[in-house]
């Protein structure tokens, strides 16, 4: 369209004003189109994801948390008469790998706990049956305890800061509530009721409240730390005899979730080095709990037909083996703290597996089949 104009000295001017073409409004809706296919898409894709999302899925975090604490303790400076090989050449790493290593856990469990946020908020029926599951709920507990453990192990953070004393609370209140759920079934429910929910993962429960101990006494709380302690080494009694008593009968579970078996080692562990920070040293009661670990690993691993069938291919199971492993070594190496001579070898070898193994995780963590059991 042109448009003449005549200015004060008889000018003529030339405004020349484009018109929309047929193309123009054809690659405009085209562009719209696009979007919205996208963004369809986009939407499909996650809701694909958080339908399918559950919280067994923070047995990856509760790993990497693990393992957190882990590289901290083994990095922690120590007497120069010490002798630990492992720790000597582990300390020789750059401070980095662990910072790494604690970030890395970190972007994890904040990814996740958004994820399972955004399921609770859009699935809600899902989540209310997960929390009714008699396996799924145990897995409630795995987001506290893995922020717990990163609370211990962060770099930045003190135990005698106020901030520490706060993010201890926010963790281990969830806990508290949760116990109060479960363990209130368990002693209201009848003595059928326990026989019929109890299975491997039930022990996550009790994990929960030893980490929350062994928390809250190294910033020196140690009325809460022994009353934490006390609640979840009760229920754990009650918790072994029962499954000990059908322990072969493994068949309960299907065979791509017998990597939780491993749970029977974690417990002691935990429990170990939560009295130690009790106690404030690796004492008698330390030492019979690691001990015990000990006979569940060494009883577990030499079963491998057990766990034949979950091996056939990466999924996110495996992460049980993780978590259980890390424990041990921590174990371990607070008791290689502790004693001389040639026991304390297996405080060498132990967080040397644990690392190894934790490193094939990260590495076929792209492989990992996310089509888990509905009650996981």
């Amino acid at each position: 369209m042109a448009k003449l104009t005549q200015g004060s000295q008889s000018q003529i001017e030339l405004t020349i004003v484009p018109t929309p073409t047929i193309r123009t409004i054809a690659t405009k809706n085209n562009q719209h189109s696009l979007l919205i296919v996208v963004v369809r898409r986009i939407k499909e894709s996650l809701r694909s994801i958080l339908s399918r999302f559950h919280a067994g899925y923070f047995r990856i975090s509760l790993s990497l948390g693990g393992q957190a604490l882990l590289w901290k303790t083994l990095i922690e400076p120590i007497d120069v008469d010490d002798t630990d090989t492992v720790r000597h050449v582990l300390r020789m790493f750059h401070p980095t790998a662990f910072l790494a290593l604690w970030f890395l856990a970190l972007v994890t469990l904040i990814l996740l706990s958004f994820l399972y946020v955004l399921r609770c908020l859009f699935f809600t029926k899902m989540v209310k049956v997960e929390f009714l599951n008699h396996v799924g709920v145990n897995y409630l507990f795995a987001p506290w305890i893995s922020w717990l453990l990163l609370l211990q192990s962060a770099p930045f953070v003190a135990p005698k800061e106020v901030s520490y004393l706060v993010l201890w609370w926010i963790f281990a209140v969830p806990v508290v509530a949760l116990d109060v759920k479960i363990y209130g079934q368990w002693f209201t429910k009848g003595k059928k009721f326990l026989s019929t929910v109890a299975n491997p993962t039930s022990q996550i429960s009790v994990i929960g409240n030893l980490v929350g101990a062994q928390a809250a006494a190294n910033m020196g709380w140690k009325e809460c730390a022994v009353c934490l302690f006390s609640l979840g080494m009760v229920h754990y009694l009650v918790l072994f005899v029962t499954l000990y008593q059908r322990l072969s009968g493994g068949n309960r579970l299907p065979a791509m979730l017998r990597p939780v078996f491993f749970l029977f080692f974690a417990a002691p562990s935990v429990a170990s080095l939560a009295w130690a920070s009790i106690a404030g040293a690796f004492d008698t009661a330390s030492k019979m709990l690691f001990f015990l670990s000990l006979f569940f690993f060494t009883s577990l691993v030499c079963r491998p037909a057990l766990f034949k069938r979950s091996m056939r291919r990466f999924n996110v199971a495996w992460w049980a083996y993780s978590f259980p492993l890390t424990v041990l070594a921590l174990a371990s190496t607070e008791y290689a703290q502790e004693v001389k001579g040639i026991l304390k070898l297996q405080g060498l070898y132990v967080p040397l597996l644990s690392t190894l193994q934790q490193q094939l995780f990260v590495t076929g963590f792209a492989d990992c089949n996310i089509d888990m059991h509905p009650s996981l």
